[in-house]
């Protein structure tokens, strides 16, 4: 039976997260997390996307991205895809597959759903227990987003920029969002709609996909919730 073509829609942001193969390292040194860095920037320019958040963790990827075309996020993995492995397998001395099949991505509301998964990406090295705080974590986004530090990958989101008009401000209601864990409801949540390719946000968001894509989403719940960090 085919694969169903994933379908997303242009301005609507989508939470990607991309798995390293049974779950080995896909990253091995800061040459690596540099590398994929300049792809990424490489692919979001040239097939039109924009980036809100990002963490490269050492057996997988999240990406908050917000695509121009249908097919912007597609691209932009296939491109990943073809140049990270080709560096790893050269610079290594590998072959075969690196990456657990394709990515799982799902589409995700404005305001209160759209911070809600920017902290969860931003949170996962310290919910896998590899730091205490978000700032010590080397290789993700919140670095630009909570303090401002420059980052070529990122084009802030409108519902990032409404935490305040003026910049420090903006930067200290960030930071006040991670004085508290997400909720058990919310991880659940999220972990459910990304493992079921499905949307994360309210029934009129979900209406208003239905409508864009001219079909069904069904409920998005496949077993039972993922217990897996990441």
């Amino acid at each position: 039976m085919p694969r169903r073509t994933r379908m997303y829609i242009p301005e609507i942001p989508v939470h990607i997260v991309q798995r390293g193969h049974n779950r080995q390292p896909c990253f091995f040194a800061d040459d690596d997390y540099q590398f994929y860095r300049g792809s990424l920037l490489e692919a979001l320019g040239r097939y039109g996307a924009s980036c809100h958040a990002y963490c490269l963790m050492t057996n997988h990827i999240h990406l908050l991205v917000t695509p121009r075309e249908e097919d912007s996020v597609q691209r932009v993995m296939q491109h990943l895809g073809r140049q990270y492995v080709q560096y790893v397998n050269k610079a290594y001395r590998r072959s075969g597959s690196l990456w657990e099949g394709r990515h799982k991505g799902c589409m995700v509301a404005s305001g209160d759903y759209l911070l809600r998964c920017y902290r969860y990406i931003e949170l996962n090295p310290v919910a896998a227990k590899m730091v205490v705080k978000p700032e010590e974590y080397r290789w993700s986004s919140f670095h630009y987003n909570a303090a401002g530090r420059p980052d070529d990958l990122i084009t802030p989101h409108a519902t990032y920029l409404e935490l305040s008009k003026r910049q420090l401000e903006r930067q200290f209601a960030y930071r006040e969002l991670f004085s508290e864990s997400l909720s058990d409801h919310d991880v659940h949540e999220l972990r459910d709609s990304l493992n079921s390719n499905h949307v994360l946000g309210n029934e009129r968001f979900k209406a208003h996909i239905e409508r864009a894509l001219g079909r069904p989403l069904g409920n998005g719940k496949r077993g039972r919730p993922s217990s897996k960090t990441g």
